[in-house]
């Protein structure tokens, strides 16, 4: 018995070793826990042989050990579970330029950086809601945008939209749709427009790549001092076989050329002047 328990356990070792996209799961974060599975194992197979009489010590050894391994395998699941979600709250300072700050973080269930833009704008919250809402200016100011068009206005403050970005050569375009939606905090008049993934929503467009993964969203927090903080968070993969870690080379272009241009859009007279009925300002 205790030659198919090891057996067993390398030939798990070996697969493994083999498919190491499973170590990203929760069943094999890393080898110091695989190998915590090896020695249960392994002690309970020196258990089973203890209940031999001549081998008592080894069955009371055994158990102790494997009861030691168990509580051990407790704890590391849930000091695993805390360090993923202080990971997930680490932002890095990749860029400060032109008043505008971009940090990127690794992603929860991701192998793609969530990038975010923060700055500082003396304007209103209309304006840059008038602005964000203004869907067929994005070519002008958005990075990469080809196109982009409003597919359905489901109210006010909620649309289904189309966008496609465009890829340099050899790769293909890609474009997604999105459900966004505004809100705003009554007491604190805090914005949040967030966009969400409907890739679904429209059949595909030939020569297009389809993004199925893509979370986007602005905040727009009004401080004493008159001034918006507005913040960009982004998340998205391309899809096809662009691999993540070239993507993440240049990861944040987009986002500070976005609010780059952005910050010059909001101050153009059409947007200043304007008044959005359903935001206070």
């Amino acid at each position: 018995m205790q030659q198919r328990m090891f057996f067993g356990a390398v030939c798990i070792h070996l697969y493994l070793s083999r498919h190491k996209n499973i170590e990203k799961s929760c069943f094999y974060p890393n080898k110091t826990l695989f190998y915590c599975v090896i020695l249960y194992f392994c002690l309970q197979a020196v258990e089973t042989a203890g209940m031999n009489k001549n081998n008592r010590i080894l069955f009371f050894s055994g158990k102790i050990w494997r009861n030691l391994i168990l509580s051990g395998l407790l704890l590391f699941f849930s000091s695993a579970a805390t360090l993923k979600q202080s990971k997930i709250s680490d932002w890095t300072l990749k860029k400060n330029e032109s008043g505008i700050a971009v940090y990127t973080r690794d992603a929860d269930n991701s192998d793609f950086k969530e990038l975010k833009a923060v700055t500082y704008l003396k304007t209103s919250l209309s304006s840059i809601v008038a602005l964000l809402n203004d869907w067929d200016t994005y070519p002008q100011w958005v990075y990469k945008c080809g196109k982009s068009s409003t597919l359905k206005k489901i109210s006010d403050t909620e649309v289904m939209h189309y966008q496609t970005v465009v890829a340099p050569w050899p790769v293909d375009n890609r474009d997604f749709v999105v459900n966004v939606k505004l809100t705003q905090e009554p007491a604190s008049k805090i914005v949040t427009i967030v966009s969400t993934c409907k890739p679904d929503y429209i059949p595909k467009v030939p020569g297009h790549v389809r993004i199925t993964e893509f979370k986007a969203s602005w905040t727009l927090i009004p401080l004493k001092d008159g001034t918006i903080q507005v913040t960009y968070q982004l998340l998205v993969n391309p899809g096809g076989y662009v691999p993540a870690w070239l993507v993440n080379l240049a990861v944040i272009d987009g986002p500070f050329d976005t609010t780059l241009h952005f910050k010059d859009w909001v101050m153009k007279k059409k947007y200043q002047e304007a008044v959005v009925p359903f935001i206070k300002d």
